[in-house]
This record gives structure tokens, sequence and C-alpha cells, in this order.
């Protein structure tokens, strides 16, 4: 089955379903469609982008997610799935009932793959992992001394610095050192961008393990719905990193979040990686990590299946 996100930023269109079919109507061109089961998200970039009742309802029934952008095409929103999965309430007890130390541990796991997925996108792009491999060695369960934080101060500076790099692609030299701030007019605008689609990816496959994105391992913020997407999703965040980058060499750092900037983001969430010696689409690997987590909270195993190495396939 294609896993297909559609992002509907560059006009008005309205999205209908007819015969297990999302139709999409624009005004004077020809109804486009494509089966609703082959859809993963959509995407409303558009202030003239709109759905029917019935689309969105059905979406949900073949667990897709929407998600809908602001007026600078930023994504605000997200909706899921409500019932995903056969099992779902017994699954939602025991998640809800997950003891401390249970998701300490589970989250000192996430934070070394995360780190070490940094490492590897550093390797890439300056044959350096700036000592974050070592430093994942010394995450500790629930990372009380916040080796996460210690590791992003690292990354972020080196991954945009292109005065070593090995990328392909034309310099686009940096002025100043980057920072990782959600409003800042820059590259930050893409990562957005990137991260909601991978926000929404990993939210789809918590729905589908008959968990809720809502409770959270580590993220618990009174005001997210999402806390536990955000969980899951920090070792995925790289691949959306080096889209970012590679974009970024060739359009400067103050690129637009226009249809390029989009399509080269959603490339890297729909594309093929090699994930420990399979080849898989993100939506899979995604998957069995949190059909891994619904184990561990029911207590048939204590790890969670994050791959050691993801390669892009060429």
């Amino acid at each position: 089955m294609t896993d297909r996100i559609l992002d509907f930023a560059d006009g008005a269109a309205y999205l209908r379903v007819r015969n297990d079919q999302l139709v999409v109507e624009r005004k004077d061109q020809p109804d486009v469609s494509t089966p609703m089961a082959e859809v993963a998200a959509i995407i409303l970039a558009h202030p003239q982008a709109t759905c029917s009742q019935p689309t969105i309802a059905r979406l949900m029934t073949c667990g897709g997610a929407l998600v809908v952008c602001d007026d600078s095409h930023l994504p605000v929103g997200v909706m899921l799935p409500l019932v995903a999965h056969t099992t779902q309430t017994e699954r939602l007890a025991a998640q809800a009932a997950a003891p401390l130390p249970m998701r300490k541990q589970l989250w000192k796991q996430i934070v070394r793959r995360k780190i070490l997925a940094q490492a590897d996108l550093l390797r890439q792009l300056h044959d350096d992992d700036f000592g974050l491999a070592e430093l994942a060695r010394s995450v500790r369960s629930g990372d009380p001394s916040n080796r996460e934080a210690v590791a992003s101060r690292r990354y972020w500076p080196a991954i945009f610095d292109t005065r070593n790099t090995r990328m392909g692609g034309t310099c686009v030299p940096l002025v100043e050192p980057f920072r990782r701030r959600f409003d800042a007019p820059d590259a930050n605008r893409l990562l957005n961008y990137g991260y909601a689609v991978l926000r929404a990816v990993v939210g789809r496959a918590i729905c589908a393990a008959g968990l809720h994105p809502s409770l959270g391992l580590h993220h618990h913020n009174r005001y997210n719905a999402f806390c536990l997407a955000d969980d899951l999703m920090e070792p995925y965040r790289p691949l959306v990193d080096a889209a970012v980058v590679d974009h970024v060499r060739c359009h400067g750092h103050d690129a637009p979040l226009d249809r390029s900037a989009k399509q080269a983001i959603l490339e890297a969430v729909l594309r093929r990686y090699r994930a420990d010696g399979e080849v898989r689409t993100l939506f899979d690997i995604v998957a069995r990590t949190a059909a891994s987590l619904a184990r561990a909270y029911l207590k048939q195993s204590t790890l969670l299946d994050y791959p050691k190495m993801i390669e892009e396939c060429v």
C-alpha cells in the first residue's frame, strides 16, 4: 500500500469522498482522485482548501491524519483517529498505569537513540560526531543530567556549519551560528514544518498501536495533546534535519517555506530507508517503534524498536 501525504497550499481546493476515493475538486481543472486507504495525511495550508465532514470521518477511519496550517503555511493543529486498534482499551489502561521507573528507562532509550542519530548525521556532514556518540553512552535513566540538551548545544551550530561539510551542493555560508528557535525567520521555519509532518506520522502510528498520543513518557505539558508523539519522534528528527540542511545549502539560510522546500522535506518522510539491513518506509519503521512501546507497557518487553542505523536508499 502507498502512503501519501497530500499538501494543499497552492490554491483553492475542495476535498470530498466518493466510493472510498478522495476526490479533489479545483476550479477550471478536472477532478483528481486517490484511494482513501492510501492517504497517510492531508495538510490544509491554503485558506480556501476545505474538506467535507464525511471526508474527515473517512480519513480518520482509514487511520490517516489531518494537519491544519495558519496563514504562514506553518502547521498549527493535528487531528488523529480516536480508535485504531482492536485492544485499545487494554493498552490504554496499561499506558496510563505505567510506573515512573519504567517511563524513565524508556526515555533513556529514546534520548540515547536521538543523540546517536544526531551523531550519525554529523559524521555524514563533517566526518566527525563532535563527541555525541560518547555523550550518548552517559545517558542515565530519566536523563537527570540532561544529556539531550548538552548534545543539542553541540549539534545545532555544527549541522548548518558548511565550512567543512562533505555534502554536495553549493555552499551558502552561515553568517552566525545557527540557533534552534521556533519563531525565527530562517531555516527554523523549514524545521517546524518538517517536524509537524513527522509528528503527524508518529501520532498516526501511536494510535494504530492502540495507545493515546497525549500520555507521554517525558513530555507532559498540560496544553500539549501529543506528548507521546513528541517523545517517540525524537530519534527521527535528524531525518528532517538532513533534508533541511541539504535544501538550505542550495537556497540559503533564509529560504522560504515554499513548494520546493516542502517537497524536499516531504520526500524525506516518504522515501524508503535501509534500516538494520531491511528496506522499509518511514511509516513502517515508526509503526514498529510504536508497537514496541505498546509491548513495553504490557510488560512483554523492555526494549523499544529503534533502528541502529537509518540510511537513505539511493
